[in-house]
């Protein structure tokens, strides 16, 4: 024997009993072409037992597991064999296979239908079988209206679909009636397929909120809810419902066309590339034949993103598609196209309509719902290749083109730059005056940043033919900044120091105005500012701020309607705001920081407020003025408009996520994070500001108890943290994060893996707390996850933590918890015993220590009356079931005695322990009971009731704090009239 007991080395079943346990075992293996290969060798095994129980058991489970595949084909051949079985020996069924029998009456049905090779008519002679024989069965005709609604459904006949549906919902719930869960989700389908979303959204709502739930819900209610909600709107709904349905189809192969859903979501939401990572996770359902009716959909949905691929261009990028050979998103769209009109066709020659022809043109000619719906989760974004517009007839003349940019230009508008590239192009071939060839050189260099040195050369050379000698330096000045730029900061002071003495003379001579004047003033004011920056000398800050305090005098009072000066006013003042930061002035530097951003917002340049509304933000957050600081974020948003960069709008955005989320708003904050996520990607910073977005939207939606959510992002956001550039804090806490969401999503040896690293990178900390939490978090998963022998040395290993941090509480909980898996153990009752003995003397001990104030000895007291009680009950369970009396009542005793002293210790501590007093006076009246004490045991039920008094009478306290009053009034209650009982 090795392995299962009854299986041999290969797999050979030699017991009824083994048999099951193999089976049940096989039942919890994933979906797909290994499960259902066990179930068949099962069976062969099952032939071999001569026990007709055996074979219609293996039968059965062969069935279910063809059915939850993409082998549903194959679900035939077993039941027609189990038909026959019941048919010639029904007395070989027990009450389970019998039920199950006629239960699967409506997957053969389905599966039917599913199939275009097999006839309708003897889809519809199978109907009436099932009819007939569910009359028999005494069933109602509920599950036989159902499947006639889906048949009819299916053809497209839509009158005998409304009456089979009514009479559906109208026939009695019974035993072979689906569950509520799939019920709904079909119900709902059906309004959704008759353009009735929000009453498919209702339908659907039980489902969706875990009121029912089964094997494949909500999992297909969540994937059909997506396109509803979209349609609606209700986009925040769409996103929740996609990251929590996808994470419970992923690994469900026989839900092709739930994940089907999920892609059609994304190429409708502008998450195109994630829709490609979908494909790419799944390539066998491209190929998969064993369900066509899924195979239709799926294609269907790859055509729809593909021919959304070849729009957005270039159409020959390479897509994953069918193994075999490379795919490009044009030849993938022909060919699904192809694929998915040809199965279509089979079904309609099938059924002798065009219904499902119809709709899967429908589906794959849907046009986004929304230009781009952010997810949160990691992605890279898809380039789109834009065409240039086409030209018309209607194009303005160059005079037109000069007048506009020369307007933009005047006014600092943010597309100047590209008005006058404009230019340039209508210009070519066209002699133009010097004044018009400065200007677009002027800008071309503007936009070239720092490689436009020559440029800005070249159009002061054009100003001065033009007769502009001020403009002409100011142009030179440019040059001289651009050198700052590049690092030369000497080489463009010594540059622009001619520009400077000359523009002072030609202004005092009335040769230039003032906005020529402080054009160049300013650029050295920038180039004596970039000085500061690369060096600490205290005369640096006294040239710089003499430099700007310069500009200034000359330009305040003078500004008028002017914007370009006063854009020079504001610059100046954030200028001073930089020098006071250096010189440690935090408060007068977000006071100037305010005005500069005040200044340019009242110039009717919002976007240039931008930069210094987010500098500002910083300096009031290090103030601790969080309201001001999310004031200013919020106005740097608002300015920035359209024109704010994507990197820029993730930066404030992530800012803002923080602000909110320490004021308690996790809600909007999230939003926020979200936000930041979705702008770290478009900029391409997706590896950086994006993980750390993902990694502070993912705490955000632990903190809304969002767990599916929050798990896929966090889950995205790891790949990319790092310890190098994120810090080993958020790589921890992201790991922290997602143990506690898996754990509450019942993945327990996962959540134990990601608490288990986390406690790795921890355990190099200084500071051992976090790795004793995490030891102690990692331990309590894998004794969840059914791995005694790891959780117990995980909870020593927190246990030891606990005690060198000195941490009593955290060391007594790793005993108790050790104590509880030794007694799972056999021949563990002992060992058990003896560590929760430690968890009360460890106890006992620290409350030994004098130097312990009055609140940590009442939670210590607390403590030991919890490890009381806790020991009681672990006692009581000690307690073997072939023992003597005596013995037994030995043990009982044992543990009463510890029951009572957690009573005590309770007591002790007045109304603050009431509640964990009246639990252990509770469990100390059922322990006398079984003891024979009956006195005992009514004394200790009205002491409970005398503890509450008739103030917790009222039963609304049920839900509110009182709620545990009224469920410990009511268990006493129960424990007298049982001792009224035995009295009668």
């Amino acid at each position: 024997m090795s392995g299962v007991d009854g299986i041999d080395g290969n797999h050979g079943v030699t017991a009824f009993d083994a048999l099951r346990r193999a089976m049940a075992e096989n039942a919890e293996e994933p979906e797909g072409p290994a499960r259902n290969a066990r179930a068949e060798q099962l069976l062969a095994e099952a032939e071999k037992l001569n026990i007709p129980l055996a074979v219609v058991e293996a039968l059965g489970h062969q069935l279910k597991v063809y059915n939850y595949s993409s082998e549903k084909a194959k679900m035939f051949v077993p039941f027609a064999r189990l038909l026959r079985m019941w048919d010639e020996r029904p007395e070989d069924f027990d009450a389970y296979e019998t039920h199950s029998l006629h239960w699967v009456f409506k997957w053969m049905t389905a599966g039917m239908l599913d199939q275009p090779h097999i006839p309708l008519a003897a889809v519809e002679k199978w109907l009436g079988e099932m009819e007939h024989r569910y009359r028999l069965a005494g069933h109602s005709e509920r599950a036989v209206r159902s499947a006639e609604y889906s048949v009819a459904a299916h053809v497209g006949d839509l009158e005998r679909a409304g009456r089979a549906y009514a009479a559906w919902l109208a026939a009695d719930r019974d035993s072979m009636a689906d569950c509520h869960a799939c019920e709904l989700h079909e119900q709902g389908w059906w309004q959704a397929q008759r353009g009735r979303d929000e009453e498919a959204l209702d339908l659907w709502a039980p489902v969706l909120e875990g009121e029912f739930s089964c094997a494949h819900e909500p999992h297909a209610a969540l994937a059909s809810s997506l396109t509803p909600l979209l349609r609606l709107g209700r986009l925040d709904e769409a996103r929740a419902n996609h990251l929590r349905g996808f994470r419970l189809v992923r690994s469900m192969e026989s839900m092709r066309g739930a994940y089907a859903d999920h892609v059609e979501f994304c190429a409708l939401s502008g998450n195109e590339a994630r829709a490609l990572e979908l494909l790419a996770e799944r390539p066998a359902y491209f190929t998969d034949d064993g369900h066509p009716r899924s195979r239709l959909d799926f294609m269907a949905v790859v055509a729809l993103l593909m021919d959304r691929l070849v729009e957005l261009g270039p159409g020959d990028r390479p897509v994953p598609g069918p193994a075999g050979r490379s795919w490009t998103a044009a030849e993938l769209a022909a060919h699904a196209r192809e694929e998915a009109l040809a199965l279509a066709a089979r079904f309609d020659e099938r059924n002798g309509t065009a219904h499902v022809s119809e709709r899967a043109r429908a589906r794959m000619a849907q046009r986004p719902l929304v230009e781009r719906l952010p997810l949160g989760v990691r992605t890279v974004t898809v380039p789109v290749v834009t065409s240039p517009a086409p030209t018309t007839a209607q194009e303005p003349d160059l005079p037109a083109l000069v007048a506009e940019a020369r307007r933009l230009s005047d006014t600092l508008q943010p597309n100047a730059v590209e008005a006058w590239a404009a230019v340039a192009r209508a210009a070519e071939g066209i002699e133009l005056d010097p004044r018009d060839r400065a200007e677009i050189a002027d800008h071309e260099a503007m936009d070239l940043g720092p490689a436009g040195l020559e440029l800005f050369e070249r159009a002061a050379e054009l100003y001065a033919e033009a007769g502009d000698p001020g403009e002409a330096l100011a142009a030179h000045a440019r040059a001289a900044y651009v050198r700052a730029l590049e690092g030369e900061v000497d080489e463009a002071l010594a540059a622009v120091a001619g520009p400077y003495d000359e523009i002072l003379a030609l202004y005092s001579g009335d040769g230039t105005g003032v906005r020529q004047t402080a054009s160049v003033l300013m650029s050295r004011a920038r180039i004596l500012m970039r000085r500061v920056h690369e060096g600490d000398d205290e005369a640096f800050l006294t040239d710089a701020e003499s430099a700007v305090r310069e500009v200034l005098a000359l330009v305040e009072g003078r500004t008028g309607d002017d914007v370009r000066l006063a854009a020079r006013v504001a610059e100046a003042q954030a200028m001073l705001a930089e020098l006071a930061v250096r010189t440690g002035d935090v408060q007068g530097a977000a006071e100037l920081f305010g005005w500069a951003a005040a200044g340019f917002v009242e110039a009717g340049l919002p976007w240039f407020a931008v930069e210094y509304e987010a500098r500002l933000a910083g300096l009031l957050h290090h103030l601790g003025d969080l309201g001001g600081t999310e004031r200013a974020l919020r106005a740097a948003l608002e300015h920035g408009g359209p024109h704010l960069e994507a990197v820029g709008r993730a930066q404030l955005r992530l800012q803002l996520a923080e602000v909110v989320g320490g004021r308690g708003l996790a809600e909007e904050a999230a939003d926020h994070a979200l936000e930041a996520a979705h702008w770290a990607d478009e900029a391409g910073e997706g590896p950086t500001l994006g993980a750390l977005a993902r990694h502070q939207l993912g705490g955000l939606l632990v903190r809304l108890g969002r767990w599916a959510e929050a798990a896929e992002v966090l889950e995205s956001a790891l790949p990319d943290l790092s310890a190098e550039s994120h810090g080993e804090g958020a790589v921890v806490q992201t790991q922290w994060w997602l143990g506690d969401c898996l754990s509450e999503l019942g993945e327990h040896r996962e959540a134990a893996e990601r608490r288990l690293q986390a406690a790795e990178i921890a355990r190099h900390w200084p500071e051992q707390h976090d790795h004793a939490t995490l030891a102690h978090l990692a331990a309590e998963s894998l004794g969840a996850a059914g791995l005694p022998a790891e959780a117990d040395r995980a909870y020593a290993r927190a246990g030891s933590l606990w005690r060198e941090l000195g941490n009593v509480h955290g060391l007594v909980r790793s005993l108790r918890a050790r104590a509880w898996l030794a007694l799972r153990a056999e021949d563990g009752a002992q060992a058990a015993r003896q560590l929760m003995a430690d968890a009360v003397r460890e106890c006992e001990d620290a409350l030994g220590d004098a130097e312990a104030d009055e609140a940590a000895r009442q939670r210590l007291v607390g403590e030991l009356g919890h490890t009381h009680r806790q020991f009681g009950d672990l006692i009581a369970r000690c307690v073997s079931e072939d023992a003597e009396d005596d013995s037994i009542r030995a043990v009982l005793e044992e543990a009463l005695a510890q029951v009572v002293e957690a009573v005590v210790v309770f007591a002790s501590l007045g109304d603050d322990a009431l509640d964990a007093r009246t639990g252990a006076e509770l469990a100390a009246g059922w322990l006398a009971i079984d003891l024979g004490r009956p006195t005992e045991a009514a004394a200790r039920a009205r002491a409970v009731l005398d503890s509450y008094g008739d103030s917790y009478d009222d039963a609304d306290g049920a839900d509110g704090a009182d709620g545990t009053a009224q469920a410990r009034r009511a268990e006493a209650g129960q424990l007298l009239e049982l001792m009224e009982g035995q009295n009668n």
